[in-house]
């Protein structure tokens, strides 16, 4: 339940500190804040790069520009000066560096910070959460009757509102999957809800998703989720069919009280998993 409550970056939960950056969090419940110094030449593709394994970063960040300025490249050409007193968003897939000679100073509520602090001083940190997978229903079908142009600017929109919902429902993005998304919860409750929004956000726009969720323990490790949880999520949204929310039983065990209306879906072999799992359906995505 959320509670009355203030914390002060003079005395952070959190400092990491390495070569031209420091990474300052404080977690307020369900959130976590950071408070984040690139000094100048700093730039992620030579100096976070090789810790993360990726050619470019992909986390999405979400905070505001206090000082100095940051030059962004999308891995599509995309590019974006962000200066100070901006409020920027950043999605996964980018090159970043730092303008001049003054540090670039900002705060980040995007949870990356705390996940940057995980994969770089943390790496094997695992908590228990919500695993979340989506998928796009007969994409490539749509990609062929629509065209490249058509659906790129279709999957922007989509991704746009996914990512609106998952801002509603203070879930956190981990990557996209081409024409889906991976996302982590804190919240069983909050991960379902949001799994039904995200289905009617796709129904709005003449798409269909299917959407596996499953709860369990996770590792955070460069930017990624990884384990048996992330497996099983993904095992349970290939069974899914258009505009289905399907739940593993341990997530649904966590929703009880919550209004959330399952039915069983039966039990299943889901592959690489060791024994049948039980399975459970949203019955109704307006809840």
């Amino acid at each position: 339940m959320p509670r009355l409550q203030s914390k002060n970056f003079a005395t952070p939960d959190h400092v990491q500190t390495m070569p031209k950056v420091r990474f300052e969090t404080v977690g307020l419940d369900d959130v976590t804040v950071g408070h984040c110094t690139f000094e100048p030449g700093w730039r992620w593709s030579t100096d976070m790069g090789p810790m993360f394994g990726t050619p470019s970063c992909q986390m999405r960040h979400l905070g505001y520009t206090i000082s100095g300025a940051l030059h962004i490249v999308m891995d599509d050409g995309e590019t974006l000066d962000i200066g100070p007193n901006a409020v920027f968003e950043v999605p996964p897939g980018h090159d970043k560096w730092v303008l001049g000679d003054e540090p670039w100073v900002s705060l980040d509520w995007s949870g990356s910070a705390r996940a940057q602090r995980a994969a770089l001083g943390e790496a094997g940190e695992r908590a228990l959460a919500t695993v979340m997978f989506t998928d796009i229903v007969d994409s490539t079908t749509t990609l062929e009757r629509m065209g490249d142009e058509a659906w790129h600017a279709l999957l922007a929109a989509h991704n746009a509102r996914f990512r609106e919902e998952l801002n509603v429902y203070r879930g956190r993005e981990v990557k996209t999957t081409g024409d889906g998304f991976l996302a982590i919860f804190d919240s069983a409750t909050r991960a379902v809800r949001c799994a039904a929004a995200m289905t009617r956000s796709a129904r709005g726009l003449e798409l269909h998703i299917r959407v596996g969720v499953h709860t369990g323990e996770v590792e955070f490790s460069g930017g990624d989720a990884r384990g048996i949880a992330v497996h099983a999520a993904a095992r349970i949204l290939s069974l899914a069919g258009p505009d289905e929310v399907l739940v593993s039983s341990t997530t649904s065990e966590l929703l009880e009280g919550s209004g959330l209306i399952l039915e069983d879906a039966g039990t299943h072999e889901l592959k690489g998993i060791s024994g049948a799992r039980h399975v459970f359906r949203l019955v109704d995505v307006s809840t």
